[in-house]
């Protein structure tokens, strides 16, 4: 749901899709027209000037530019349109209207932040840069429509875009005048990419998402994702506790006000279906580590369902939930395939979808006006209210839950089963085995980097490749591991070794907390919950 969510009672679970009226608290009508009104983006552009003196940002001389160049455009922004409002004798005025799609939205996306960061200080420590942001966005939104139109509705509007989109994807502050561009391309977006739906001109892309697609494809194609905290994102949602069950308990709120229920429980029930199947068939999970991963799972709440830009007839939302939830799982694999991050793949399906809305709405109308339809009588399903629809998705959630697909240790999480996996032969086990064996040797697991030289080494379950083998090697042995010293003086017979305490500690995380002061006893017994048999023999001899 975004900032730009159509007027609509948000309690409403009519089936037509026809207007409603938004229940919203009117601040009155709108003020005289007057230049005075551009005193506000002054104000939010002193507000932003201002905090380019906090610490973290003046500890980086590109960063402070960053906040400074953002400081530039907006001013030159208003001189320009303050000097065509005087040559015209014009004004502006404001008006404010205060949605629940958008405060409702924006706190519970400030919930999400909170109980994220508790366990993840990047969070907390990026709260400053929110901030910035936050007034930002308000200031552009402000010009772009002073500069079109002679009213502004103030609101909480960019509240749940600015905190959509940070949720997902931030620039390092080294580059943070790409995120001062997002923001701006997202709210530009809004304003000129328009259709004419249902006698309406509209926006046809939820913003937020829209900013986070078209970034998401220059990353990619530049092959400069790590210009951004995308991975590091996408990772530490499960750093939180029952991350799943808070999700699925804040979605609730969402789900009861604004009937987004089916949007979100099909896209989750396609999700959950098509892993199931496909480690049925392969033996293996298809999301690594989850049946569904939990940033996927955040998205699926609270970044596709807004009803400006989806469909608005219950059958219509099933398809347009479904079609995400077919997304995502294809994109995994096509970016995976590809050797790009995978974490883009909640984010390049949702403009595909806004684009696809009126495709949807005329495919649904086509088909309700067929004879089967009207054979089977299927109105009915989908004309209950939303209460009913939530009652069906708790019950899968529990279902979920209560088979072990939600939180809790995922057997992806076990790197023992990957390494029986690829020796049996599983489909893609012997790819994902060494994708977590170099992502453990990047966080300075000498046994994991030793286990890679060794897979290079000897060409079994990777390409033989002597100079990567021997940099591997190189690694573990510069991290004290005795076996890779030995590989990297004779690399004609490899040697293997148990992991360490010191390896064990950082390849059991399960992307939890950290392990570094845990007792050796823990540590071993939690390897021996995990399939280390080394660790379960040394568990029964402590």
């Amino acid at each position: 749901m975004s900032a730009a969510s159509r007027r609509r009672n948000p309690k409403s679970g009519d089936p037509s899709g026809r207007q409603q009226r938004s229940t919203v608290q009117d601040g009155g009508g709108a003020a005289p027209p007057s230049r005075n009104a551009l005193y506000l983006p002054l104000a939010l552009t002193g507000l932003l000037a201002l905090l380019s003196f906090l610490p973290r940002v003046q500890a980086n001389d590109r960063l402070t530019w960053s906040f400074w160049g953002a400081v530039v455009v907006l001013l030159a922004w208003q001189g320009l349109l303050s000097l065509r409002l005087g040559q015209s004798g014009q004004g502006r005025s404001l008006t404010t209207v205060l949605r629940p799609q958008h405060y409702v939205q924006a706190t519970v996306q400030l919930a999400v932040f909170a109980y994220w960061g508790w366990y993840w200080r990047p969070v907390y420590d990026f709260a400053g840069l929110l901030l910035a942001q936050l007034a930002f966005a308000y200031a552009v939104d402000m010009l772009i429509q002073w500069s079109r139109r002679e009213n502004y509705v103030l609101g909480f509007g960019p509240f749940p875009i600015i905190f959509s989109i940070n949720l997902f994807l931030w620039f390092r502050d080294d580059w943070f005048y790409l995120q001062f561009l997002m923001v701006g391309i997202g709210f530009l977006g809004k304003e000129f990419v328009r259709w004419h739906r249902e006698g309406r001109r509209v926006h046809i892309f939820n913003p937020s998402a829209f900013a986070l697609g078209l970034f998401s494809l220059v990353l990619i194609a530049t092959g400069t994702t790590d210009l951004t905290w995308g991975r590091e994102i996408a990772s530490t949602l499960t750093l939180a506790p029952y991350i799943y069950s808070y999700l699925f308990v804040l979605g609730l709120v969402v789900m009861y006000l604004f009937s987004i229920t089916l949007v979100a429980g099909t896209a989750a029930a396609v999700l959950f279906g098509g892993s199931a199947l496909y480690s049925a068939w392969a033996g293996v999970p298809y999301f690594v580590d989850s049946d569904i991963p939990a940033a996927v799972f955040l998205g699926l709440h609270l970044l596709i369902t807004d009803p400006s830009t989806s469909p608005r007839t219950p059958p219509g939302k099933m398809v347009f939930g479904a079609l995400y939830g077919a997304g995502v799982f294809a994109l995994y694999w096509i970016l995976g395939t590809a050797g790009a991050p995978t974490f883009y793949d909640k984010l390049l399906c949702v403009p595909l979808l806004n684009l696809s809305v009126r495709g949807i709405d005329a495919f649904i109308q086509q088909v309700k006006a067929s004879p089967v339809w009207e054979g089977l009588r299927a109105d009915w399903v989908f004309t209950r209210p939303n209460l009913a629809h939530m009652g069906v998705w708790i019950v899968l959630f529990g279902a979920m839950s209560a088979l072990g697909k939600t939180d809790g240790t995922h057997q992806g999480d076990r790197l023992p089963f990957w390494v029986q996996s690829c020796e049996e032969g599983r489909r893609n086990a012997c790819d994902r085995l060494m994708q977590l064996e170099a992502t453990y040797c990047g966080d300075a697991s000498a046994w994991a980097c030793n286990e890679l030289g060794a897979a290079y080494a000897e060409g079994q379950i990777a390409p033989p490749d002597a100079e990567l083998a021997s940099a591997y090697f190189a690694r573990a042995c510069e991290l004290r591991f005795q076996a890779a010293c030995v590989n990297l003086l004779d690399p004609g017979d490899i040697a293997r070794s148990d992991p360490r305490v010191l390896d064990l500690r950082l390849m059991l995380r399960e992307a939890g907390r950290n392990l570094m002061d845990e007792p050796e006893g823990e540590i071993f017994e939690r390897a021996c919950g995990h399939g280390w048999s080394f660790a379960c023999e040394r568990t029964a001899s402590l």
